[in-house]
């Protein structure tokens, strides 16, 4: 059990690790124990958010889809179904072996089966294959059996067909998996930004992505990527085929030789106008990023309160729309939200602990955390870690949206991962299609682009051009004569100059040196990453990371039915100079701390600011799809739990006080009714199951009683009848 996990003092997971190995490493659910394996397995291959996201939704499917067979009320997703025309043939099955023998075998052959074809080119295949071989050895599994006749009663011939079938799925689902989900269509607009040079030249077209040419690229898992220029990654992924992602939330934009599809389309991004200064929103947004850049220093004596009384506790409602909004929400000069904070722990009853803490090691540590280097398993898998964390929590009860009988490890286990795995395949599907789409810049290319131009603020002083820097005084100015970085001969002078971090060059031992906060030439300017990192190769707009932990908080709120961290708190330690990885910090020991999901995502979007990786307007928008996704995901998902029971119709909660939910297969609209003991009809309403099988009818408005629910079908014919006793 113990080999199954990573030490790495930059992620979560060494948090859970000292809960999980101390109180539940012998009690976890098989399905736990597969998803640790393709989480480790995740962190041994690329950093391929997309890919990864594929991964965790095909193994989350494989394992729900094994205990679903043997439940009396759920239905498989992908046994027995047609998605986008693909058909996954089964007749059922049946197996002398108990249920809990059988579901724990064909779910090890199904995620052993597929982890092999979906790591067999990782460049740590080696170390995944020795694990996932180990653990088929320690349940005493033959990993050789291949067959995949489960009509000879055999689970793990169940298992092995199920993996064959999802491999086939994916060999053809539009992620072009047979040639290494290499890009089809896709050419970049600019040429390569080449960090061994100051400023950037090459930057033709300001309002698109331009890759990066970084002697020895090395990915956010701590690959070497030869030639030092990686394309692209997934800028054609809106293709792929998705989970809960319907045509109501599609938009398609045909170009020459390939269609974008768009799920949740926020519209264009701000493109860099000729207005004078500040009061262009492009200029204004990637301006912040590097005021935000000036906060990276744990010297600069301010001091901020990190815990929950001060920070969360935001309404998404109140998201920014305009231009104007944008401008309030963001503190462009001391960073941050206008999130409030919380008084007290709902749990304890008692206020929250107020932590204060250097602002310039609480920026770097978020940089850090939410940034996923080396080792990393990337966004989507970052959050199986953070519900794993929510799992082994004592104060968790394992009721499904927090209501009904305590389930089972395995059932909460597959079910959880099959919700979550969906929703992250999904915003993988919607960001990055409008990432490939609108193609957006990256900061560190348009900050140095418009350092190269000059200033924008005013015409009358040197270096004015209309797509030039706006200038901030203590934050962007003018280099004049005199200051120590004009130069020896005045080379420099009249150039942009950043009040910002130092950058990796300043940094010759990350173990001793920190780089600090300084005046530095903005043609020069770095984000809070290592050198031969700088940023992802992939467009910027909208955030990956605003986007999936949007997604997330909402899928694990609703699971909990509860939107905080079980008692009322998530934490993860932060060791004094022991988890900054490229330079040393912090310079105190600390502790990240969440009241609910949605300020630990919250607290993501704003860590991508800091890391100079995103401006504000590709956070908003992904925070807001993220929400609809979310919600949108689970609710297609929790169809499926209760799709056998639709099939002959049932009414929860009965009796019911205001909402009741009626579950029925359909792919027409019906007419439900309600009628009274004396045959008198008191409520009607069309309603569409062809969707997820599912309806809801609120019941608030009438009296306490017995009454009569029926379905009629176009024809005006009963269909379903039931009683119902309103309370």
């Amino acid at each position: 059990m113990f080999r199954t996990f990573e030490f790495n003092m930059k992620k979560f997971v060494l948090l859970f690790l000292v809960v999980v190995v101390s109180t539940t490493a012998f009690s976890q659910s098989i399905a736990r124990k597969w998803n640790e394996e393709v989480l480790h397995g995740i962190r041994n291959d690329f950093a391929r958010p997309v890919v990864h996201a594929r991964n965790l939704f095909h193994t989350s499917v494989a394992m729900y889809d094994v205990w679903a067979v043997f439940d009396k009320q759920a239905a498989p997703y992908f046994l027995g179904n047609t998605i986008d025309g693909f058909n996954c043939e089964f007749e059922g099955f049946e197996t002398s072996e108990t249920v809990s023998e059988a579901q724990k075998k064909a779910i090890s052959y199904a995620v052993y089966r597929l982890m092999k074809q979906r790591f067999q080119n990782s460049p740590g295949s080696e170390e995944i294959f020795m694990s996932i071989d180990s653990l088929m050895d320690e349940l005493g599994y033959d990993k050789n059996y291949s067959s995949t006749n489960y009509k000879n009663g055999n689970p793990a011939a169940l298992g092995n067909y199920i993996a064959e079938q999802l491999i086939a799925f994916g060999l053809q689902d539009g992620s072009n998996e047979a040639n290494d989900y290499e890009n089809r269509y896709y050419e970049p607009l600019n040429e390569a930004l080449n960090l061994d040079f100051v400023g950037n030249s090459t930057l033709e077209h300001p309002n698109h992505w331009q890759p990066l040419k970084v002697e020895n690229w090395v990915d956010q898992s701590g690959n070497t990527i030869p030639g030092g220029q990686p394309p692209f990654l997934g800028p054609e992924w809106g293709a792929v085929v998705p989970f809960s992602l319907n045509e109501k939330e599609l938009k398609t934009y045909s170009t020459s030789g390939f269609d974008y599809n768009c799920y949740f389309d926020p519209g264009d991004p701000w493109y860099i106008q000729d207005y004078k200064g500040i009061d262009d929103p492009y200029k204004w947004s990637f301006a912040l990023v590097a005021v935000w850049s000036s906060h990276l220093d744990s010297t600069d004596e301010v001091m901020i309160d990190i815990s929950p009384a001060s920070i969360g506790d935001f309404d998404s409602t109140d998201f920014p729309a305009t231009f104007e909004e944008y401008k309030t929400f963001y503190d462009y000069k001391d960073g941050g939200d206008p999130s409030n904070g919380r008084e007290l722990n709902p749990v304890t009853g008692e206020p929250y602990e107020k932590q204060l803490v250097p602002r310039g090691d609480y920026a770097r540590v978020l940089a850090e955390f939410w940034a996923d280097g080396p080792d990393s398993e990337t966004p989507p898998g970052h959050w199986f870690t953070i519900l794993n964390y929510v799992n082994d929590q004592p104060e968790l009860t394992k009721k499904f949206k927090g209501i009904g009988e305590v389930l089972s490890d395995l059932e909460w286990d597959v079910k959880s991962y099959f919700i979550l795995g969906g929703a992250m395949h999904d915003v993988a599907i919607s960001a990055w299609g409008i990432k490939g789409y609108y193609d957006y810049v990256r900061p560190v290319s348009a900050i140095r682009y418009m350092s190269d131009q000059g200033q924008s603020s005013d015409s009358a002083l040197p270096r004015y051009s209309p797509h030039g820097l706006p200038l901030i005084e203590g934050y962007i100015e003018l280099v004049e004569e005199g200051d120590p970085l004009a130069g020896a001969f005045n080379e420099n002078l009249h150039k942009i100059k950043l009040y910002a971090w130092r950058g990796p060059g300043e940094i010759a031992d990350p173990n001793v040196d920190e780089a600090g906060v300084g005046w530095i030439l903005a043609e020069e300017w770095f984000p809070y990453q290592r050198p031969s990192f700088v940023t992802p190769p992939f467009a910027g707009y909208v955030s990956g990371h605003s986007t999936f932990s949007r997604a997330a908080a909402e899928i694990l709120t609703t699971l909990t039915g509860d939107p905080y961290f079980p008692g009322g708190m998530g934490t993860f330690e932060v060791k004094k100079n022991e988890f900054l990885v490229f330079e040393q910090g912090p310079s105190m020991d600390m502790q990240l701390q969440w009241a609910t999901y949605r300020d630990a995502s919250d607290q993501c979007s704003l860590s991508r600011i800091w890391g100079g990786i995103h401006p504000p307007i590709d956070d908003i928008p992904g925070r807001e799809i993220g929400e609809k996704l979310g919600k949108h995901a689970f609710e297609f998902a929790e169809a499926y739990f209760t799709k056998r029971v639709a099939e002959k119709g049932v009414v929860f909660p009965n009796p019911a006080s205001e909402i009741v939910t009626i579950l029925y297969e359909s792919e027409i609209p019906l007419q439900i009714s309600i009628f009274d003991l004396q045959g008198r009809q008191v409520l009607s309403q069309p309603s569409d199951f062809s969707e997820n099988n599912k309806a809801m009818l609120n019941v608030s408005a009438l009296q306490q009683g017995m009454y009569f629910i029926t379905l009629q079908n176009n024809e005006e014919q009963n269909i379903f009848t039931t009683r119902l006793l309103k309370k």
